[in-house]
């Protein structure tokens, strides 16, 4: 039996956009796992309502980290099942229209150079009527990627995007520990150390509600780019894995001193 894609989306006091958003999933989806992290509107209430589709609920809130992490425990437990995951935001910012062709790309890819990561970017293309991001988002991203990019030897151009999908023979090399929304900058740097295939796609830039919190103290910009650049130290050490800034590191593969 051929394994499926699946389509998993993290939530947290969706109601406003959830019912929408998976009936437009449904259309595009192999297989659909919603993981409720803990909301307290009437997102599961609602995701009761819907036919089709698996939930992992999480009792409390555990962040955005923790319910990507659930996504991709399941998808590992599960791999003779599935043989793509891919994570899509349920805020209403990501075009399932895409999902079709992003599991056409993974499973395009020859078994001698397969594709372990398909990451979004909306800063790779410009679309006409396309969002403009706020500030002090946009200048972190442009930071933390250049700082990815420099020091990981990638060439990537948006570090945070939720659209991706992922290889499930990779996704048990990710060792997720950071339960918030610097959990995909573990990812990148782990992804280097295991010299993963990453390529990017454009996806279109959507801002729908700019005034979203990011929570606590990461509501300030500044103290957000503090703690992502703490995350990015921290995971680095960890891989063993020590910048190397002298001109001998020319590729990915040569961008560390060990």
């Amino acid at each position: 039996m051929s394994r499926k894609a699946l389509i998993a989306l993290p939530v947290f006091n969706e109601e406003r956009h959830v019912i929408e958003v998976l009936t437009e999933v449904q259309k595009y989806a192999e297989e659909i796992l919603v993981i409720d992290d803990g909301s307290s509107d009437r997102t599961p209430e609602l995701l009761n309502e819907l036919a089709g589709i698996k939930v992992i609920s999480h009792p409390e809130n555990q962040g955005y980290g923790a319910a990507l992490k659930s996504a991709f425990d399941f998808a590992v437990a599960h791999q003779d099942e599935y043989d793509v995951l891919i994570t899509i935001d349920c805020d209403g910012q990501h075009e399932p229209t895409l999902l079709p062709d992003l599991v056409q790309q993974m499973r395009d890819q020859t078994e001698s150079a397969p594709i372990d990561l398909l990451s979004g970017s909306r800063y790779l293309k410009s679309y006409d009527g396309a969002s403009i991001p706020p500030e002090d988002r946009r200048q972190i991203n442009v930071a933390v990627t250049r700082r990815i990019n420099e020091q990981l030897g990638f060439q990537i151009t948006d570090a945070f995007c939720g659209l991706k999908a992922y290889r499930t023979e990779s996704l048990s090399k990710f060792n997720v520990t950071d339960l918030g929304y610097a959990m995909p900058l573990q990812l990148w740097v782990q992804a280097a150390a295991h010299g993963m295939k990453i390529v990017e796609f454009p996806v279109p830039l959507v801002y729908l509600e700019e005034e979203r919190s990011f929570g606590g103290s990461l509501d300030d910009a500044i103290k957000r780019k503090v703690y992502y650049d703490e995350v990015l130290d921290r995971e680095m050490q960890a891989a063993g894995l020590a910048y190397c800034a002298t001109e001998c590191c020319n590729d990915r593969t040569d961008s560390y001193c060990e």
